[in-house]
């Protein structure tokens, strides 16, 4: 493998037709808080949020949502209309990139016009549609987009003489496109000199002077800055007989025109007439209208209606995440960071838990001065209300470890030194014996244990070292491992399942000499056949047999060489290894940093997946965490731009047959035109395919609980439709297996 990308699909195409980068087998858990805008659509509000779009319909309570995991194509939303005549909503985002939403379909657009000798951010700040056209809002300028030809149409770049001039937001109004921007409300009609800014002449129009934010067409044309609102025809205005405090967002509906200002709600009639306004106690972005009720688009709850009551689909509090723990039906999410493996990231977040019916996020987190840089939160798989969680800061008496009991704080085991005695990561072993990692402790890398019948922490430190990942445990054995470039490795410690007693306790860390690159490991895990397999920054490495490892003098670790043109290459050479997970069928999920998630075969020579944010729903290509869910075959995807789950094909797998699924099933060619996935098998089972009339077809041999057939036969043709079975039995014979496919050409 010569690159860690060699199959990455880029988006460089113009515009992609409704192109389907999602499917049934991917769930989002994004935060929905974040409500940027609301509009309705026959008695439906539809929410944009920073991760997606939800629908509610208050005659019902129905709430579904729509995100990069069912029909959208990217995350980090920043602008959103929609014109409920035509049906059609546009979606811009952080990147530039924009999504067209109708009836048909979901076209992605990534060719906005982009202004010569521009290289500063393509955020789209704001969207609004006017019939078949919409106005889109940059920081160069404004672009006319046809919504029915799905094209761009005139550009305006705000060349100034500083540069250019930034397009706050925008709206039509007639032939009429007026902008607010930073020194004024401009306009100019939609003629052949709409792309010239600067001419006095035939330029754009400063209509009045003055910084303002905000502005919103159609009954009337309304702007504002932070205190004060302007609504008319856009020859003459009027100010609203209102003083506000901070102006986030004006509303113009066919009846009412709408301000959201800092946490209330205010609705006017057209001729400027107060009619009511609500409170939301917190910071509203946005406001709606309708039916005599008021909606408050809020930032950290969603919709708020008048009741006080939260509407959104349920999710994490935020879409910052950075590690995730799994016990049964909960989760915890925690959402810290280094800066090269030691400055900490100060994101304030803490950590989210599902609690097996809803997310919560702890008060513990909410409107404090301390500074939390929460890098792992883990679930006591004995008292599944019990989360220990790391803070890793420089802030003696807030950094250490945490106790939290049902959402609440229990204790703080409270460390002192600075930059030093830094706790990293925690892990409970099979017996529930909690470890965390520990650096910098008299330069010492090593441990803390956790002895519940005193609740208190002991610290062993085991090697000079350098820094800390988050630990792992099997079989009686720790392993820590260290990031660094010089000094780093992996630590091997053998605590002989006695981690209370260190007599007969012995360890070793694999560095430079055991053939790990210099470089340090920043991710490893053990395999079903007890193979190590360790994530470096420039690599992957792999050795075999701990417990032979802590007795050999020098052991090494080997480099997983495939075949790639006749040539045999080392894999994810110069990659540099986020993460490594084992699934039940012993195959290999691998994060590369901005190179997204490979799925291998148990050996690694075979790419069976390479899922990155361009070809798959995943919001980000570097995946910082990985957790696969055995019992259900969910596998956890975690990025700082939110959590995805995908629904992998392996389940618990043993010796014999779990419950056998074939999907989909029928294979009609019209609808579906890809593999045949077979789940639920044994470790290793011998297949045999035949026709109804018994003749065979196709016979494999697969390994780690699933198989897929391409519905070839044995020469390389597709078989003809009809109906197939497949007998199936384990390794050794004793256990068998039967189905059958419908196949519809």
């Amino acid at each position: 493998m010569k690159k860690i990308l060699p199959f990455l699909f880029l988006l460089f195409t113009l515009s992609l037709p409704a192109q389907i980068i999602s499917s049934s087998k991917w769930t989002d858990l994004f935060s929905y808080n974040n409500v940027l805008a609301i509009r309705e659509d026959n008695g439906k509000l539809i929410a944009a949020t920073d991760s997606g779009i939800f629908f509610y319909t208050p005659a019902t309570g129905e709430l579904t949502k729509l995100s990069k995991a069912n029909g959208l194509h990217d995350v980090k939303i920043t602008a959103y209309d929609y014109n409920p005549e035509t049906k059609t909503g546009l979606v811009g985002y952080q990147n530039g990139s924009m999504d067209v939403i109708t009836p048909e379909g979901i076209t992605y657009v990534v060719d906005i016009p982009l202004a010569s000798g521009y290289n500063g951010s393509k955020v789209i700040n704001h969207i609004s549609i006017t019939g078949n056209k919409a106005v889109i809002s940059v920081d160069y300028g404004v672009s006319i987009y046809n919504l029915d030809r799905k094209e761009f149409g005139d550009s305006a770049f705000f060349t100034v003489s500083s540069g250019f001039e930034k397009a706050l937001e925008a709206t039509i109004t007639g032939d009429t496109v007026y902008v607010v921007t930073p020194t004024g409300l401009k306009s100019h009609v939609m003629d052949i000199n709409f792309p010239i800014y600067s001419n006095p002449e035939i330029g754009w129009k400063t209509v009045e002077a003055g910084s303002f934010t905000q502005i919103a067409g159609g009954s009337v044309l309304a702007y504002a800055n932070a205190n004060t609102v302007k609504y008319g025809d856009g020859a003459s205005f009027s100010a609203l007989p209102q003083s506000f405090s901070n102006v986030q967002d004006v509303v113009v509906t066919l009846q009412n025109l709408i301000v959201a200002d800092s946490g209330i709600v205010y609705i006017f009639d057209l001729s400027g007439n107060f009619i009511k306004s609500y409170s939301a106690d917190e910071v509203v972005n946005t406001g709606f209208y309708t039916t005599g009720k008021i909606y408050a688009g809020t930032k950290v709850s969603g919709i708020k209606n008048e009741n006080g009551e939260s509407i959104k689909p349920d999710g994490p509090y935020s879409n910052i995440s950075y590690k995730i723990d799994i016990q049964g039906d909960k989760l915890a999410v925690s959402t810290g960071g280094r800066d090269a493996f030691n400055v900490p990231v100060y994101r304030n977040l803490g950590y989210y838990y599902f609690d097996g019916l809803k997310w919560n996020y702890p008060d513990l987190f909410k409107n404090t001065n301390v500074n939390y840089n929460v890098l792992d939160a883990v679930i006591n798989p004995a008292k599944p209300n019990e989360v220990f969680f790391v803070n890793y800061t420089s802030f003696d008496g807030t950094k250490g470890i945490y106790k939290m009991d049902n959402g609440q704080l229990a204790k703080i085991y409270a460390s002192t030194g600075g930059f030093l005695n830094l706790s990293i990561g925690l892990t409970f072993d099979e017996n529930n014996q909690l470890f965390v990692s520990e650096a910098l402790n008299d330069n010492k890398t090593g441990f803390y244990l956790y002895n519940a019948a005193t609740d208190s922490f002991s610290l062993v430190n085991v090697v000079t070292a350098g820094r800390a990942q988050k630990p792992f445990t099997k079989n009686g054995i720790l392993y820590i491992p260290d990031p660094v470039f010089t000094g780093g490795g992996l630590i091997i410690y053998d605590y002989n399942n006695t981690p209370s007693s260190l007599n007969d306790d012995r360890f070793k860390i694999l560095r430079k000499s055991n053939n790990l690159p210099a470089d340090g490991v920043v991710a490893a895990t053990i395999d079903k056949n007890d193979n190590i397999w360790i994530g470096t920054r420039v690599g992957v490495r792999i050795i075999g047999n701990p417990s032979a490892i802590l007795s050999d003098d020098n052991p090494q670790a080997e480099p997983i060489i495939i075949e790639e043109n006749g040539v045999g290459e080392e894999l994810f050479r110069d990659s540099n290894v986020l993460q490594i997970e084992v699934d039940a069928g012993n195959q290999k999920w691998v994060s590369i940093d901005d190179g997204g998630v490979f799925y291998l075969s148990s050996t690694g020579e075979q790419t069976i997946r390479h899922f990155t944010k361009e070809n798959s729903p995943l919001p980000s290509n570097s995946v910082t965490d990985i957790k696969v869910d055995n019992k259900t075959g969910k596998v956890y995807f975690v990025t700082l731009d939110g959590v995805m789950v995908y629904q992998g094909d392996v389940l618990q797998v043993t010796e014999n047959f779990g419950d056998v699924l074939v999907y989909p099933n029928p294979v009609v060619y019209s609808n579906f035109k890809g593999n045949v996935s077979i789940r639920g098998l044994a470790q290793k089972t011998n297949i045999r395919i035949t026709d109804a009339a018994g003749n065979l077809v196709h016979q494999a041999v697969s390994r780690g609980g699933y198989y897929e057939w391409d519905l070839n036969n044995h020469r390389g043709v597709r078989v003809a439709s009809g109906i197939y079975f497949l007998l199936m039995t384990n390794a050794d014979g004793t256990d068998t297996a039967t189905a059958k496919i419908a196949v519809v050409n």
